[in-house]
């Protein structure tokens, strides 16, 4: 469920010191944000970030950028984000349909995409955030050995991602049809959606993509 619209979220968003603006004039040149050369991960549709926060804390020798193109729902990342300090993390207010408008080739080591909108109906395929479309662009913006991790609790959207990968050369590293009774659980980090899928008993699907 998208979460309702806060009166001034647009502008309290923009002014926010871990929010990139502008972010077309850091292609190709990221690591200057961080002003070091560890490798780059990024989720795309963060939410309300509590996924990249904890990815962010517990793998210090990474660097993190969360995308949301809702600005309340990234509001709440940041009021989560003023309870720890981080130096390793940025957000970007954002929708990741012009992600090659501002991530340059090779950049990026690993992209999650953590529960995306199903966009059910066929007419809305190309919007889902594993179509091919959309895995094209991350191959630009991918390392060559880089990686996308999907997780999702739709069987359909998960099968639709599977032949989506195979359609544009997606190499399958790991796949699990039930994350939390396989040995990929280890040093998974759940999102607040995944939570409660699980307290639910619902099974949460996984892949792991890369390219040669």
């Amino acid at each position: 469920m998208r979460l309702r619209n806060i009166r001034g979220s647009e502008e309290t968003v923009a002014q926010d010191r871990y929010v990139v603006n502008e972010p077309e004039q850091l292609k190709g040149k990221w690591v200057s944000l961080f002003q070091n050369e560890n490798p780059i991960h990024m989720e795309i549709g963060m939410g309300k970030g509590k996924f990249i926060m904890e990815q962010s804390r517990l793998h210090p020798e990474n660097n993190y950028i969360g995308i949301e193109r809702y600005a309340s729902v990234l509001l709440r990342a940041l009021e989560k984000r003023k309870q720890t300090e981080l130096n390793n993390l940025y957000y970007i207010w954002f929708d990741a349909q012009q992600l090659n408008d501002i991530v340059g080739t090779g950049e990026i080591s690993k992209i999650y995409l953590n529960f995306s909108d199903p966009w059910p109906k066929d007419r809305h395929a190309k919007r889902r955030l594993t179509s091919r479309e959309f895995l094209s662009k991350y191959q630009k913006c991918l390392k060559k050995d880089g990686e996308v991790i999907f997780k999702t609790d739709n069987q359909d959207l998960f099968a639709f991602s599977l032949e989506e990968a195979k359609a544009v050369g997606w190499q399958l590293k790991e796949v699990t049809y039930d994350l939390h009774h396989s040995d990929l659980v280890q040093g998974n980090v759940m999102t607040e959606y995944e939570e409660r899928f699980v307290m639910e008993g619902k099974p949460i699907c996984q892949m792991i993509l890369f390219q040669n």
